[in-house]
């Protein structure tokens, strides 16, 4: 691993971690190739801009001034984040972590450990989509961190990216229907595709429109 697994930091959020105001730290890698990815450039570094120690520096000057710390990625679990998260809870810190929910044993370990606040998890698609829309075959792995999530009453929202070539309203009606059949009861946030300059698969504004009248009401639905 890099000695440098940080490929960015982010001093100052208020929309990425709600209700608190928050730095986001971007760390390097993913096993994920989201199609609508505009994150790429992080996505395939093997080495960031900053080591550890430089985000505990940094952090060391926000006491007092930041609530909480978002991780964030790429994917922040490839990453040895149990030592990382005690430092940051020892400052002070909240922390709120962003994940695709691959790695089911490392989100249990740190929810257990008291080290995480509030977790982001992303729901790709469903398991017949879920492999063309992210280029993995683990959708077990998401659905065993979404059933410990629930089981376990740890705070989190579930959300996914909405390109309308890639999903229509009956893939995110089966999606909250799968999302209830594991137990999940909360808000369902659902974000448009942004169209930026790059991506995974260099994916344009959408060619199909999104009827949202169409959508169930089967959990709240919140569009951000």
């Amino acid at each position: 691993m890099s000695d440098k697994p940080i490929y960015d930091i982010t001093p100052f959020t208020h929309l990425d971690y709600p209700g608190k105001l928050a730095c986001i730290v971007w760390f390097c890698g993913c096993n994920m190739r989201c199609m609508y990815c505009y994150n790429s450039d992080i996505v395939f570094a093997k080495k960031g801009h900053y080591t550890e120690e430089d985000v505990y520096e940094f952090l060391d000057r926000r006491v007092g001034l930041l609530d909480g710390v978002v991780l964030s990625g790429g994917e922040p679990t490839l990453h040895d984040l149990l030592p990382i998260c005690r430092r940051i809870r020892k400052m002070g810190f909240s922390i709120k972590l962003d994940t695709n929910g691959l790695n089911t044993d490392l989100i249990r370990e740190l929810v257990e450990a008291g080290l995480i606040d509030y977790i982001a998890l992303d729901f790709k698609a469903m398991n017949g989509k879920f492999g063309y829309v992210t280029g993995s075959s683990r959708y077990q792995n998401f659905a065993q961190t979404l059933d410990f999530l629930v089981a376990n009453g740890a705070p989190f929202e579930v959300r996914t990216t909405v390109h309308a070539d890639l999903l229509q309203p009956e893939d995110i009606n089966a999606m909250m229907a799968e999302l209830k059949s594991h137990g999940y009861e909360g808000p369902y946030y659902l974000q448009k595709f942004v169209e930026t300059r790059h991506n995974i698969a260099n994916m344009d504004k959408p060619k199909n429109e999104f009827d949202e009248s169409r959508l169930d009401d089967t959990l709240q639905i919140v569009w951000r």
